[in-house]
């Protein structure tokens, strides 16, 4: 029977057009070409969020003891292309009324749904484990990696100049460090990196002076803004997965409505 026809009084077959019914063909391809531009949007925004803390956390990634910061960001970057690579597919699919592009639609939006839930679950469990990680792990880093490994050395400069703190716990660690058994350190008479300096300069770090230097660990500002990226991962990965239910339903139906007006 051809998509929107009817047939004549006295025959045995239903009379269908594509009006018929809450949930009719031409009602649904309106909703989801509408629902699809939404989930462009989200798409950019999810993948923007994950681009900003890639680019936050960047530098510090080569300090942390795992990789489950950085896996959680890619993935919602990941989470952002498909939605938008979706959207296309999804307009494309509903405009031609292709079943075929409807049905990898269907899956693509899964995939974005099963990731983004992924990242909201994975972040808030982090959450709660990240503090330990770092209590565990960081001090040990800044202790035994500066100016031996020049990305970590860069990384924890950086770190002490954009968080005004001096070492991972406390400025009186870098005592014990190996940066400071290092015969030019000792020669120079240098007691803490020069970043730790509140105007960081050539061997500034050789009077520490609570006038001069930073007092304040860093594990203490670096934890706190690292819980709150973690916090907006987790509701943007959360929040945002409840939409794409509403597509993989909506899609599911217009397939099905597609699937009996060729079937017929």
């Amino acid at each position: 029977m051809a998509k929107g026809a009817e047939r004549l009084p006295g025959t045995s077959t239903r009379i269908r057009t594509r009006d018929d019914g809450c949930c009719s063909v031409n009602f649904l391809k309106y909703v989801l070409h509408i629902y699809n531009v939404v989930l462009f949007l989200s798409g950019i925004v999810v993948g923007g969020i994950g681009i900003w803390t890639v680019v936050a956390k960047h530098n510090y990634i080569s300090l942390m003891a795992t990789y489950t910061y950085p896996i959680l960001a890619y993935a919602l970057i990941v989470a952002g292309g498909l939605a938008v690579i979706g959207s296309f597919l999804g307009c494309g699919g509903v405009t031609t009324e292709n079943r075929c592009v409807l049905l990898v639609y269907i899956f693509v939006v899964m995939a974005v749904l099963v990731l983004e839930a992924g990242v909201g679950a994975m972040a808030r469990l982090y959450e709660e484990e990240v503090g330990l990680e770092f209590r565990m792990n960081l001090n040990q880093t800044f202790l035994e990696t500066y100016s031996v490994k020049s990305r970590e050395t860069t990384a924890i400069d950086q770190m002490q100049k954009e968080f005004k703190c001096c070492g991972a716990l406390r400025f009186e660690d870098w005592l014990v460090s190996e940066w400071h058994k290092d015969e030019e350190v000792l020669k120079n008479g240098s007691l803490v990196p020069d970043s730790c300096c509140k105007t960081p300069s050539f061997l500034c770090g050789k009077r520490d002076h609570p006038s001069n230097i930073q007092y304040t660990g860093c594990i203490y500002k670096f934890l706190e803004t690292t819980k709150d990226h973690l916090i907006i991962l987790g509701a943007v990965g959360l929040g945002l997965s409840v939409l794409e239910i509403f597509g993989i339903v909506l899609g599911s139906c217009l397939y099905i409505k597609l699937r009996h007006d060729f079937d017929d």
